[in-house]
């Protein structure tokens, strides 16, 4: 991996300023959609890994530079696994994150404590404008409040639980989440394979 810049195929905010904070301190300057040139990225599927692997790639090849992606999904067990990969359009067209959480809570109401566990998942990518890819994947465990805490992160982090720290995801400070959270576990090693990538670049400029 060469350059100086990164791209980061997302337009979410948070999810940028997350993703900036895991990979901070790496000689690179980290770069969203909105700072890019237009790129069409191809509609999701049922795999994350792939999900993540396609938008990269996307990215990578519109921009001409290397390009970082995730794809991430909550997993609740009294849903069998749903919404999973596509829990970003969960509740069908239409709703925001508020909206996809008012759902949620409604699929579960009723539903025990015992009986709301839930895991985040994610897949990180990382692609090269030739297409080479590489991924890593982050879980965190935890189960379903059943209303809405704190006022931090986005998503379902207010109504994800996380049994270890006493807390739900949004009241976690940022630094603290970004180390437990399942993008920060999957983007965490990817950012070992970045940090590796840019020392190979160097040490194959210098010996040139």
């Amino acid at each position: 991996m060469t350059g100086e810049r990164l791209a980061v195929a997302t337009a979410n905010a948070g999810k940028l300023r997350e993703i900036r904070a895991i990979l901070a301190g790496l000689d690179l300057e980290l770069v969203g959609l909105a700072e890019l040139p237009p790129v069409a990225l191809p509609e999701e599927g049922d795999d994350y890994a792939a999900n993540a692997v396609a938008k990269a790639r996307a990215v990578a090849r519109a921009s001409g530079i290397a390009a970082v992606a995730d794809d991430s999904g909550l997993e609740v067990d009294a849903l069998g696994g749903a919404p999973g990969p596509r829990s970003a359009r969960y509740g069908g067209p239409g709703l925001d994150d508020a909206g996809r959480v008012a759902r949620l809570l409604e699929a579960l109401a009723g539903v025990p404590r015992a009986g709301r566990g839930a895991r985040f998942v994610c897949v990180a990518a990382l692609a090269e404008p030739g297409g080479s890819a590489r991924t890593a994947r982050g879980e965190c465990a935890g189960r379903i409040l059943v209303a809405p805490r704190g006022s931090g992160g986005f998503g379902y982090d207010p109504v994800f639980w996380l049994e270890e720290l006493g807390a739900a995801m949004s009241e976690l400070p940022a630094a603290l989440k970004s180390r437990v959270s399942h993008r920060g576990r999957a983007f965490g090693v990817l950012r070992e394979t970045v940090a590796a990538a840019q020392k190979r670049a160097k040490t194959s400029s210098g010996a040139g």
